[in-house]
């Protein structure tokens, strides 16, 4: 099999995007023999001018936590805990972990109390002034362009929750009763049909796109999946818990208005109301989850976890980070007439 073939998965098929991805789709998919995974990994590192950028390594990443998390049947669930797959993807963790860790700026640390990290958090927010994706959706997309934003927002909406839904297990007291109180929303509440998941493929099928999980990888940039992918690493590596509470913190505070601004754009398109209701349910529900992440869940993590303050403020800063840069990107192709997809709007 060469690097431009397909491995396919009934509707949903993936295209390596260098030797170590396409190692790793074959190894994953047992469609071909073994390979050097953790020497191919260490190559791919060595030679990246730009980890989060990187269209091979992201991808390998994004395939290696797929594993995890069950949602590519394509790929053998018997290889979930493949020492040789999981050494690679150490190695590519740790490349990450150490790239975003030297480019993500972390603001000056408050003191280690529910109150202080509260208003930090809040501040940290505030600060985020970058291009705003919704806001150009409310006053400006195209149809075609709001459809790319679904597209580019599948690879993570379609499994809302999920990654921050790993740091359960590892949380105590406040900081775990906080977490399962947003997360019981975040699931519906009971309600099969209200899950947030459900309620994203509900709206890619009202606007004519494809809801099967991992049906645009392929159109996906780098940037995007690097989005994921720092969110799967931050809540598969129990070290890491504190990233990815600092993340959900900084994700929550940043979603209800942007979500109103979504909605408004999609019904100023004439999008079926079926579309714009999943970014209304979040209006509401994020305005007090953000109170809940950020008071009752990071803050009380580091009161009580004062060494995990530096890790909360650093998940917070690189959500911030690392989704400007992948709203920039969007923005940038979009003003200079082009798509943001690797392909154009998928067929």
């Amino acid at each position: 099999m060469t690097a431009s073939a397909l491995v396919s998965d009934t509707a949903v098929a993936f295209t390596p995007r260098g030797p170590l991805s396409d190692a790793i789709l074959r190894a994953l998919t047992g469609s071909g023999a073994d390979a050097d995974h953790s020497a191919l990994a260490v190559e791919a590192v060595a030679a990246s001018g730009d980890l989060l950028r990187d269209d091979d390594v992201q991808l390998a990443l994004f395939l290696l936590y797929a594993s995890a998390y069950g949602s590519l049947p394509a790929l053998d669930e018997t290889l979930e805990w493949d020492p040789h797959l999981i050494t690679t993807r150490r190695i590519l963790e740790d490349a990450f972990e150490r790239t975003l860790r030297e480019v993500v700026p972390v603001p000056e640390l408050p003191e280690a109390s529910v109150d202080a990290v509260g208003r930090a958090l809040f501040a940290l927010a505030a600060a985020d002034t970058g291009p705003s994706l919704s806001r150009y959706i409310a006053k400006k997309a195209t149809r075609e362009q709001a459809e790319e934003m679904l597209i580019q927002r599948s690879v993570y909406t379609l499994r809302e929750a999920d990654p921050h839904s790993w740091a359960i297990p590892r949380l105590e007291g406040r900081a775990k009763a906080a977490l399962v109180e947003i997360q019981s929303d975040e699931y519906g509440g009971g309600r099969p049909h209200r899950v947030h998941q459900v309620l994203f493929a509900a709206a890619m099928r009202a606007a004519g796109l494809d809801d099967t999980y991992g049906a645009y990888v392929d159109d996906i940039p780098a940037i995007t999946l690097a989005s994921f992918n720092m969110m799967s690493m931050f809540g598969l590596n129990r070290r890491l818990v504190g990233a990815i509470v600092g993340h959900l913190a900084a994700y929550e505070m940043t979603s209800s208005i942007p979500c109103r601004l979504y909605a408004d754009g999609l019904r100023r398109l004439g999008f079926d109301e079926q579309v714009a209701e999943y970014f209304a349910e979040h209006v509401e529900a994020d305005a007090v989850h953000e109170q809940i992440a950020g008071r009752d869940l990071a803050g009380s993590l580091a009161e009580d976890h004062p060494e995990l303050l530096e890790d909360i403020m650093f998940g917070a800063a690189a959500c911030l980070t690392v989704d400007g840069w992948m709203g920039g990107h969007v923005l940038d192709a979009w003003t200079a007439g082009s798509s943001s997809l690797r392909r154009g709007v998928a067929s």
